[in-house]
């Protein structure tokens, strides 16, 4: 394993330059590219060993290449979620003006206070009051904080039908305050 770990080592100059098809962003293709040296090391060792005995450098390249693609290009890839997705919603929440132009600084960060419109809590209360008690009870512990696995753990009821559960009473609740 130590030899293919040195090959992909050897092949991230050649990684470097698959990334420059798909974007000029050089800080983006640091980062793609450091997570595909960790997503080779934490994958599945006799997968890559199979790639490796198959196809050789040729082989990690092209797998090297699908990688990259997907974590630059999708919107869904793990990489979207830790790097583009995140700083994207701070760029476009926290924007400041300065006299010089429109620049987005983290350091000027208004506080949010959000407040609850106790009026609409009621409604929610009301409308769950008309349901079963089951319903009513899974619900209620559901939202306040437990997990569907810890939940199906305490109760002994599938998680399954608690999701079914929770999602009737969550189409019920859109229905009777939407309208």
């Amino acid at each position: 394993m130590t030899e293919i770990y040195t090959e992909i080592s050897n092949l991230s100059s050649k990684f470097r330059e698959m990334c420059f098809g798909l974007t000029q962003d050089e800080e983006a293709i640091n980062d793609a590219c450091q997570e595909l040296m960790l997503y080779f090391l934490q994958m599945n060792p006799n997968t890559l060993k199979g790639i490796w005995e198959k196809d050789g450098q040729e082989g990690l390249i092209r797998y090297g290449a699908v990688v990259l693609r997907r974590s630059l290009t999708s919107t869904r890839s793990p990489f979207y979620y830790k790097y583009n997705k995140y700083y994207t919603h701070i760029h476009n929440y926290y924007e400041t003006n300065v006299t010089e132009g429109h620049t987005r600084s983290i350091y000027n960060i208004p506080e949010v206070i959000e407040e609850y419109k106790w009026e609409r809590l009621e409604e929610i209360d009301k409308v769950l009051d008309k349901q079963s008690w089951y319903d009513k009870k899974v619900f209620e512990l559901y939202y306040s904080g437990e997990t569907l696995d810890s939940l199906a753990s305490k109760t002994g009821i599938s998680r399954n039908s608690l999701f079914t559960t929770i999602d009737k009473v969550r189409e019920i609740l859109k229905k009777e305050l939407n309208d």
